[in-house]
């Protein structure tokens, strides 16, 4: 009923072109790309409901609404947010919740469309059209790895308080999972919310916490017991306003420059204890599951732009030329170009199992696994050949295959890094020696 109502209502808003209404986020700054022949060109991936396997026309509609908002709200001021470090997350969050974006798979009586992950999917892939990868990241944190567990597990008082104004782009998300002494290692996290009374004393500390300069509040795993490491944490709603919650520094990073990055310290935080998403001690558990999506997001999103790489790459080397002919023209070129395509198509195939998987109830850890692996792997190779067949001009910050040569290392790392994924497959091959 739920899932109907969400359709219907995304139904009504693409037949009154209402998805969003346009708020001027700066003042017209041309992006650096349009210099160069770098003109944006439909990706190979199928366009219409009925070539596609999993998208039926609301998808569709919601990626067009998608990318209006994305040109004229978002692109143009990519280079300037790129160079400033930071975008206007308050603001841009807004403009996307106002217009149903930041909710999709989301309750409706949380003010989301109700709908199933793979609207969730479409949106990600179109928000792969942003010319850079920071700001796809950092909407991605506030739709699909800081709110799943708390829309699934949190009570309605919690979802009022901090779901709710998610969705609408009011408040601004962050996940504090991650440390200094532990990234992949989940269940190494040293952070402690101790319980006193009817509160949670936490300290600590989070590494690499994206939005974390901007956020309203944090999505955070801490132990809350002395017990065995997969049983002890709990993830708990913490307001970023608490006396006791510092921003140690905003870090500078090899690349996603318009995403804030902070490290966070927790001194005598108190929390009160009905902020724990679902039950206590099931923190680990809730957090693994939120991965998922959190895998599937980020495959959906580097594929779109994958994509543009090779297809802007390919309108380079049309028209630039080396030895009196295009450097397309070069069997090594276009057959190289070929294999990437070819590579991407793949992936794309497996995402998209998997998302027709998950959305039927179905574990598809393996499969996100794969694809979070897959996905990394083959940015590197994608953004290494292209950036080669642009010469000099791709080793400025002038064009998109550089700045993805820099945003796309991170998607081995984040999320859980590629040695980690290899552990999940292997362990799901049942070929790891026993402990």
């Amino acid at each position: 009923m739920a899932l109907r109502e969400g359709a219907l209502r995304l139904n009504v808003l693409v037949r009154s072109r209402h998805f969003y209404k346009l708020t001027s986020l700066g003042g017209g700054v041309r992006s650096l790309t349009e210099k160069v022949s770098s003109k944006q060109v439909k990706s190979s991936a199928p366009e219409t409901a009925a070539d596609h396997l999993i998208y039926t026309q609301e998808h569709f509609a919601l990626k067009e609404s998608l990318r209006k908002l994305i040109d004229q709200e978002i692109n143009p001021y990519v280079d300037q947010w790129e160079a400033e470090g930071k975008f206007p997350a308050h603001k841009l969050f807004k403009i996307l919740g106002n217009a149903g974006f930041l909710g999709v798979n989301k309750p409706v009586e949380y003010g989301g469309l109700g709908l199933d992950f793979s609207f969730s999917a479409a949106v990600a892939e179109e928000l792969g059209n942003i010319r850079c990868g920071g700001i796809p990241m950092a909407i991605g944190v506030q739709t699909d790895m800081t709110t799943p567990a708390l829309a699934r597990f949190g009570s309605d008082e919690l979802k009022k308080e901090f779901l709710l104004p998610s969705i609408s782009g009011d408040k601004v998300a962050c996940l504090g999972v991650s440390e200094v002494g532990a990234g992949s290692d989940v269940s190494s996290i040293k952070t402690k919310a101790v319980r006193k009374g009817d509160e949670y004393v936490i300290n600590g500390g989070k590494m690499w916490t994206t939005n974390g300069t901007q956020a309203d509040w944090m999505c955070l795993l801490a132990n809350t017991s002395d017990g065995p490491p997969h049983k002890n944490k709990s993830l708990i709603c913490l307001p970023m306003n608490l006396p006791g919650v510092h921003i140690a520094r905003k870090i500078d990073k090899l690349g996603m420059w318009s995403s804030d990055t902070a490290e966070v310290f927790f001194d005598d935080v108190h929390v009160p204890c009905k902020n724990v998403i679902g039950q206590e001690g099931m923190g680990f558990t809730y957090q693994m599951l939120q991965f998922q999506e959190e895998r599937l997001w980020a495959v959906a999103n580097i594929l779109t732009t994958m994509d543009n790489v090779i297809q802007e790459t390919i309108q380079y080397t049309r028209q630039r030329k080396i030895f009196k002919q295009p450097v397309l023209h070069h069997q090594a070129v276009h057959f190289r170009l070929a294999e990437l395509q070819t590579e991407v198509e793949l992936l794309r195939s497996l995402f998209y199992r998997a998302t027709a998987l998950y959305i039927k109830g179905n574990d598809v850890t393996k499969l996100a696994s794969m694809a979070k692996l897959k996905g990394g792997r083959l940015a590197r190779e994608v953004g290494d050949s292209c950036l080669q067949y642009w010469g000099g001009m791709g080793y400025t910050s002038d064009v998109l295959v550089s700045r993805f040569y820099r945003d796309s290392r991170l998607m081995s790392i984040g999320g859980g890094a590629d040695e980690v994924m290899l552990g999940i497959i292997c362990k799901y091959m049942e070929t790891l020696p026993g402990k």
